[in-house]
């Protein structure tokens, strides 16, 4: 009897899209947060992925109801919020994030605020917080970014100068290697855009050449 053997299919990258504003989610004004995050994860990474987008109001059970339904039910390995980090009174996602978390990554929080200071000084207002929940069989990263589109692509990929150099380096270089700490897909970027650092033991063979 013949056994023919096959290579176990890779897992897939969930990555869901948290937008939360009580007037967008309430039909007030057309939702920015989500789409300016699609656009930039299509543009960055290279990996076959599936997006769960939730547009959703300022309310931290609902936040956090969410967040756990994306990590828990729909298998997220990177989760991504916008909105909700300043100092107001219904600004309320860094406590919903943290209420979530098993570990909390107070780095990418540090150097967000840090490339955000570079254009304004009410950049150390914002509160964003990254955390990793766990369960016994699953773990994903969750990160909360800022609300505007421009500052959600500064954040990530960081700034250069007009000669290419790097200025500050973004967070998002750091999020391929960490989904690997945490047992999720190996995740590879366009490195025009960001470039995912791996120490070299941790680094595989890109999933195509160019044959040019």
């Amino acid at each position: 009897m013949n056994q023919q053997t096959t290579n176990p299919p890779l897992a897939e990258l969930v990555i869901g899209l948290v937008s939360v504003s009580d007037r967008a989610s309430g039909g007030v004004y057309e939702d920015k947060g989500i789409p300016a995050l699609q656009d930039w994860i299509a543009s960055a990474i290279t990996t076959p992925y599936r997006i769960e987008p939730r547009l959703i109001a300022d309310e931290r059970t609902q936040i956090e109801k969410t967040l756990v339904e994306l990590v828990d039910v729909s298998g997220c390995h990177l989760v991504l919020t916008t909105g909700g980090t300043g100092p107001a009174r219904r600004d309320v996602t860094p406590e919903a994030t943290l209420a979530v978390g098993t570990k909390e990554m107070p780095g990418f929080g540090e150097q967000m605020r840090q490339i955000s200071l570079r254009f304004v000084p009410t950049a150390i207002l914002s509160r964003q917080v990254a955390v990793i929940r766990e369960s016994a069989t699953h773990a994903a990263l969750i990160m909360n970014l800022p609300g505007q589109p421009k500052a959600i692509k500064e954040t990530l990929e960081g700034l250069k100068d007009a000669d290419g150099n790097v200025i500050a380096g973004g967070i998002f270089a750091a999020v391929p290697y960490c989904i690997d700490l945490i047992g999720g897909p190996y995740m590879e970027t366009n490195p025009a855009v960001t470039v995912a650092w791996r120490p070299k033991s941790a680094q595989r063979p890109a999933s195509t050449q160019d044959n040019a």
